[in-house]
């Protein structure tokens, strides 16, 4: 088994990723789906966790072998980022949505220093936007960012537009069409909702 379909099997054994095509979910953008992605309950299962960081180690050497420092997204990146960082023994920084509102005020948590070669963990991508936002501002802190490493990615156009235009570099350990296929080939769900969720995805994908 590939790594890819290996991930994407984690993602349905663990209901990272749930499909129901009767009770629909609603996305944080509003959208009505039939599948729903949150890959913070990975954390909590050991044996799958460590596969998915070792994943993550694999590609992270191979896509960019000069990394000297992770960064993780708030939330839900931050807890891969610190797993991937103790075990490649590197220095961390987490990147809050906004900045900090006492204090010393700080977006970035952590220490770094300018031209490090940071390397930015996130759990999912969809279109990209929020962690292109993330990239865009360690640049602006003189680090070198070499690019995004995420566990899944719905495959979206507009993500792959988001990251080229952006001159980003992204890579994930599993995605839409493994799953599909897995999903598929497996006959895990009926012919009928395979169709339903791949239409779904061609309808968001325009």
């Amino acid at each position: 088994m590939n790594k890819e379909i290996k991930v994407a099997s984690i993602l349905l054994e663990t209901k990272a990723i749930e499909l129901n095509f009767n009770n629909k979910f609603e996305w944080a953008s509003g959208i009505i789906s039939p599948i729903y992605c949150d890959n913070r309950v990975l954390i909590s299962y050991v044996e799958n966790r460590n596969i998915i960081v070792n994943y993550f180690i694999d590609n992270i050497r191979l896509n960019y072998p000069s990394v000297n420092l992770v960064a993780g997204v708030a939330t839900s990146g931050i807890s891969w980022a610190s797993m991937i960082a103790q075990k490649m023994n590197l220095p961390m920084i987490y990147v809050r949505p906004e900045p900090k509102d006492h204090g010393r005020r700080s977006r970035i948590e952590g220490r770094y220093f300018d031209n490090q070669n940071v390397v930015v963990v996130e759990d999912l991508i969809s279109t990209g936007g929020s962690v292109i936002k993330v990239c865009n501002l360690l640049k602006n802190e003189n680090l070198n960012v070499l690019g995004v490493a995420a566990i899944f990615s719905y495959d979206l156009k507009k993500a792959t537009f988001n990251f080229l235009s952006s001159n980003n570099n992204f890579f994930t350990l599993s995605n839409k069409k493994t799953l599909v296929s897995l999903i598929e080939e497996n006959q895990l769900f009926d012919k009928n909702n395979v169709i339903e969720l791949k239409k779904f995805f061609e309808q968001i994908d325009k």
